[in-house]
């Protein structure tokens, strides 16, 4: 795909630590929930090892108006260059990339488990298949430390209204642990029947990984992501 130069329309604070970008989306931009794209900013003030470009999961739905973009603000050069970026600033954009989307099979349901920042192609998926009016099944499991830490958390609770079979199930370690096979159990009802997408830090990711082979969820049922160092 060509690459596309947008514009910053907007920034905000969605969670603790965590930021999210909104862009002007080019008319013929044309993606699939789950999908992500290359950032690139355009001679930065400053620079490190790292360097200028950053991979993110597309946040916001194909049908929106704006391309979001949400991230922990981790001390980067990168990070803090969209930190103090102002609203018009052109950066470039390469893409959309990626697999990590809804399975084809409506008659299985899908199972997501995310951690922290890890939620953006859920929030994307689900936001979809809201505004599509899926008739599937959907399940969300969604682990940060306390709410504070949890992005889209308000608007994740208003999808349970707007999709017809979406259970959410937000888990904050402090208070009640870390998800474990007894609360899939309790929510999933025929565990061997989903796909399962995992999408988070890559200690959770493989933790979760090993959770589900232990409850015997064939590998090619389970699709994951590991977001690194974001």
């Amino acid at each position: 795909m060509p690459g596309h130069k947008i514009k910053l329309l907007k920034k905000e604070t969605v969670a603790k630590g965590t930021m999210a970008f909104h862009f002007e989306k080019p008319a013929e931009f044309v993606f699939v929930p789950g999908q992500y794209a290359d950032l690139a900013i355009i001679n930065p003030k400053e620079t490190d090892r790292e360097g200028n470009i950053r991979t993110f999961t597309i946040a916001s739905a194909p049908g929106e108006k704006d391309l979001v973009f949400a991230t922990r603000m981790r001390d980067t050069a990168f990070k803090r260059e969209l930190d103090r970026m102002p609203e018009g600033t052109a950066i470039e954009m390469d893409g959309p990339y990626g697999s990590f989307t809804l399975h084809a099979k409506k008659e299985k349901p899908a199972v997501f488990i995310a951690g922290g920042i890890g939620i953006t192609p859920f929030m994307s998926i689900l936001t979809s298949a809201a505004e599509e009016k899926l008739n599937r099944k959907f399940f969300l499991f969604y682990s940060n430390r306390t709410e504070n830490d949890a992005a889209f958390l308000r608007e994740l609770s208003g999808l349970t209204a707007e999709i017809p079979d979406f259970t959410f199930v937000p888990i904050m370690s402090e208070r009640e642990g870390y998800l474990n096979e007894k609360t899939i159990r309790k929510y999933v009802e025929n565990i061997d029947g989903p796909i399962y997408y995992l999408a988070g830090p890559p200690g959770m990711v493989a933790a979760m990984r090993k959770m589900l082979a232990g409850m015997d969820i064939p590998e090619d049922d389970i699709r994951f992501e590991e977001f690194a160092g974001y």
